[in-house]
């Protein structure tokens, strides 16, 4: 039996245009979404390859609830699409093109944020290679060469992961 059981959320169908101020309103909106979120994204890429890490990351609740915005203002697109397609293509067109630079600034995010991830891990491993070098006896065996160490010796490092 199930312990944890899902929760499933109760999602109501997105909000379709039906005219063309309804459109321009949904357009507006999902570029003001985007804009804001860009902003908060370039922000968090500046901190970290600033390795203001404490300050980057003070940016979650902004970058949380306006990605969650994002997702509501494309669940809107989604259900306007055949609208928008029949009676303002230029606008469809707008959005794809502002929407290609999104994700080529959110792709620089993602690659800086990847970056620092792969440096502190590098960090971390090194720093206990270190650790183990000096927990580890310097003994030899019968025919001259380093006795392998037993799990015995090896210590582990914790890692506290709050900031």
């Amino acid at each position: 039996m199930n312990q944890n059981p899902q929760r499933r959320v109760a999602t109501t169908p997105a909000p379709s245009a039906s005219t063309p101020g309804d459109a321009r309103k949904l357009a507006d909106n999902m570029m003001d979404v985007m804009s804001a979120l860009l902003g908060v994204i370039e922000r968090e890429t500046e901190l970290v390859r600033a390795g203001m890490l404490r300050e980057a990351m003070a940016l979650e609740p902004q970058k949380t609830d306006l990605s969650r915005r994002y997702v509501n203002a494309v669940g809107q697109l989604k259900a306007s699409q055949k609208y928008l397609s029949q009676t303002a293509p230029e606008l469809l067109t707008t959005l794809h093109r502002y929407h290609d630079t999104f994700r080529a600034m959110l792709q620089i995010n993602l690659t800086v944020l990847a970056t620092a991830h792969a440096v502190s891990e590098s960090i971390i491993r090194g720093v206990n290679t270190e650790m183990q070098q000096r927990n580890i006896p310097n003994t030899y065996t019968a025919a001259g060469r380093r006795a392998t160490p037993g799990p015995r010796h090896m210590t582990p490092i914790a890692v506290s992961r709050s900031m």
